[in-house]
């Protein structure tokens, strides 16, 4: 089953959103949009943890 994941899913005030068919696929959509716009946020291991529970399956 596909994920999904939006910015506002996560209180931000983004229009970002994207699905992919594997949590590694979205996670990897998720880094790119990170580090392209959103490079305040640390990819550490907490954030990557509170970043996948908000992962929907659609």
């Amino acid at each position: 089953m596909a994920k999904s994941i939006s910015c506002s899913d996560a209180g931000k005030d983004c229009g970002w959103s994207a699905t992919a068919e594997s949590e590694e696929e979205l996670m990897s959509k998720v880094t790119e949009h990170v580090l392209a716009d959103h490079k305040e946020i640390e990819l550490n291991e907490e954030n990557i943890s509170g970043i996948k529970s908000l992962f929907k399956e659609v």
